[in-house]
């Protein structure tokens, strides 16, 4: 049997992030660690360590998918590996992500106003005030947090499906933040020949 290390239990991380987030909505800033991390370990370390190895969300993918059984265990479509889809779907996250800042800006220069609503699949609207008092923190702060954890629950949702209908860790072939930290990795590698 596997010997297991503290990082075999990062599963717990994802679990935890959307408990809190799901009763105070300000929890959704601890997110941006899933951002921040990866860049980093690619950027300096030259390699995808945090996918392989300390990514909370694969390995939850990978407990639900293989040893909880709920994954199919098919192939998925080559189309979802594709280079044209994977930097599709990081562009099409990013212009999400993107949109989640603007909204922030706006609410934080007064030309908008708090949205207390996380936007599934980008369109489906469910209230979610009940997790957030307003006043607080500033409303830039909470519209950031409303829209983040949006985007966060949404690629979970994602991940959670094409599981199910897959291999459990399919999400992880088209991950934007796995293209993202493939893509710097690929230019470290050509700035050191």
């Amino acid at each position: 049997m596997k010997k297991r290390h503290w990082y075999d239990y990062l599963w717990i991380w994802s679990i935890i992030y959307f408990a809190l987030g799901f009763f105070n909505i300000l929890f959704a800033w601890l997110g941006m660690i899933d951002f921040v991390v990866p860049l980093l370990f690619a950027i300096f370390g030259g390699n995808k360590l945090f996918c392989n190895q300390f990514c909370g969300r694969g390995q939850l993918f990978g407990l639900l998918g293989k040893d909880l059984k709920c994954s199919r265990k098919k192939s998925a479509p080559r189309w979802l590996a594709s280079k044209g889809f994977r930097y599709g779907f990081l562009v099409f996250f990013l212009v999400m992500f993107g949109n989640i800042v603007f909204q922030t800006y706006l609410v934080a220069a007064g030309a908008g106003s708090l949205k207390e609503v996380i936007k599934l699949f980008w369109t489906i609207k469910v209230p979610w005030g009940w997790t957030y008092t307003a006043g607080t923190v500033a409303d830039w702060v909470a519209q950031f947090s409303f829209g983040f954890y949006s985007l966060m629950l949404t690629s979970t949702i994602i991940g959670l499906i094409v599981m199910a209908l897959y291999k459990p860790r399919t999400w992880c072939t088209f991950c934007p933040m796995g293209t993202m930290t493939q893509g710097i990795c690929q230019i470290r590698q050509k700035i050191k020949k």
